[in-house]
């Protein structure tokens, strides 16, 4: 068998390969969504991402006979390894054909980093955030991924459990059938807890009124997911980024916001038309028709993907939650809606998934972070 040889990404041509890998490893895919190739160099680039204001990383390629087969992250979040009191290394943007020396050799390397740098845990598939895509899908391989999700290869989980991996913890998706109307009895619920709480519902018609709440969400979702597994709190620059990046295109219809009498943040949900599709025909690149299939996408669609969803800790527990999706089922169903899919969720995450128990929900997606030692 021809030689195996790590390389470490170090010019702006390697990271261009290193990005570009998964592109040939899931050609023809029906499942796999690629990437926008700008959003990953903004996440990868040191120079573009407010993460390594507290994170470092690495990057490598795998190459036989000159040719990649493998990719590996190597990441050290010192703000997770400060708010857990663990010294945890993360691997991220591992992909790889199904060959064991090229898992093995990608591993060990970010090991050998970690190691050198003091860690004695490695975990992942984890980004710099809970932002960006986590977890190794180990159920759910035949059902279409999103933009903000891992999709990987059955053999994946074989070459981890091989490498002695174990199970730290699990991420769910659901699917959900849109009804064709809401209960009154769901009606009377939330005016109910509106009442009781004194909140009220903001109403946006555009995506410029929903912009001046967008701080105060992140602050909130900063305490809303803070004992979550491998949660670091976001940085103001990381929430000026983020609204940046999305509070531009957002149809403010699918966003349901749920404000005190303070008008501060007490539930949010932000969803947007599924766009799997499109960005498949896109196939990483705005242009020079990229845009168009997103466009369409976001106009014409039945199917919703549910990105980011919480509520204020002083107020889980007391029918919030509730509350926000009740506000976007109704914005579905006048929308012509069918089918929604939620963010992963993790399945520990017991207040954010026992809700769907009171919908037409699934199961249909699950992935994993694995842990060993280095």
């Amino acid at each position: 068998m021809s030689e195996l040889e790590i390389r470490k990404v170090s010019t702006r041509r390697d990271l261009n390969r290193f990005i570009d890998f998964p592109f040939q490893l899931y050609k023809g895919n029906e499942f796999w969504v690629p990437p926008m190739i700008f959003d990953e160099l903004n996440t990868l680039r040191k120079d573009k991402n407010p993460a390594f204001e507290y994170c470092e990383a690495e990057y490598w390629i795998a190459y036989r006979d000159n040719k990649p087969v493998g990719r590996i992250a190597g990441i050290i979040n010192h703000k997770e390894s400060e708010r857990w009191n663990e010294k945890l290394v993360r691997f991220g943007w591992i992909d790889f054909i199904d060959d064991a020396d090229v898992s093995r050799i990608l591993i060990e390397t970010v090991k050998e980093w970690g190691r050198s740098k003091g860690m004695t845990s490695i975990h992942g598939p984890l980004g710099f955030t809970d932002m960006d895509p986590e977890g190794m899908l180990t159920e759910g391989y035949d059902q279409i991924s999103s933009l903000s999700a891992i999709y990987n290869y059955p053999y994946y989980v074989d070459h981890m459990e091989k490498l002695g991996f174990r199970k730290a913890s699990d991420w769910i998706q659901f699917e959900i059938t849109i009804p064709d109307s809401i209960p009154d009895k769901v009606e009377r619920m939330t005016r109910i807890v509106l009442e009781k709480y004194k909140l009220h519902l903001l109403k946006p018609r555009k995506a410029s009124e929903i912009r001046p709440y967008a701080a105060k969400m992140f602050a909130m979702y900063n305490k809303a997911f803070y004992d979550l597994y491998g949660f670091t709190e976001l940085t103001k620059r990381q929430m000026d980024s983020y609204t940046q990046q999305y509070f531009g295109f957002i149809r403010p219809e699918f966003v349901s916001l749920i404000i005190d009498n303070q008008d501060d943040v007490v539930g949010f949900g932000i969803t947007m038309p599924c766009l799997a599709k499109a960005l498949q025909k896109a196939k990483g690149r705005l242009f020079p028709f990229g845009f168009l299939h997103i466009l369409r996408a976001m106009k014409w669609n039945d199917t919703i993907h549910m990105y980011l969803i919480g509520v204020r800790p002083d107020y889980q527990g007391k029918g919030v939650l509730a509350l926000v999706y009740h506000e976007l089922n109704k914005a579905y169903i006048d929308a012509g809606i069918k089918l929604a899919r939620t963010h992963p969720q993790l399945e520990e995450n017991f207040r954010a998934i026992t809700i769907w128990k009171n919908y037409d929900a699934r199961v249909n997606i699950r992935r994993r972070c694995w842990i060993n030692e280095v």
